[in-house]
């Protein structure tokens, strides 16, 4: 979604980035290029659906995978990230639209499974 690698650098800072600044972000793209007319809900979950695909073809043929990563090449962790940004930044979009606070929604999701999946009581 980010135009090219020097624009994705200029953006690249040190600190943690909130769901806010990248919701922000995306729509200032978005509507300096006269898209936001089709970022309607709709929409929005099928280009995430096709992320998804898109995502899910890269782990398709492999197997069970270590996690870190080991055995994949640079260029193959570049394309999963780039992926895995992608299905991001179209939630972000998504529950934009939808006038959901996706931060709040996480944490609050979180919660809700403490509750139903409580401690063990041994520890």
């Amino acid at each position: 979604m980010v135009e090219n690698k020097e624009s994705a650098n200029s953006m690249t800072t040190t600190k943690d980035v909130s769901l806010l600044e990248l919701k922000q972000k995306l729509e200032e793209f978005a509507v300096a290029r006269g898209w936001e007319q089709y970022h309607s809900p709709r929409n929005l979950l099928l280009a995430l659906v096709g992320e998804v695909g898109e995502l899910s073809e890269i782990f398709q043929w492999k197997g069970e995978v270590e996690r870190g990563l080991p055995n994949w090449s640079e260029e193959e962790k570049e394309h999963l990230q780039d992926e895995l940004s992608d299905v991001l930044l179209y939630l972000i979009q998504l529950a934009h639209v939808c006038g959901l606070d996706l931060a709040h929604a996480a944490l609050s999701k979180i919660i809700k499974n403490g509750h139903k999946y409580p401690l063990p009581n041994h520890l």
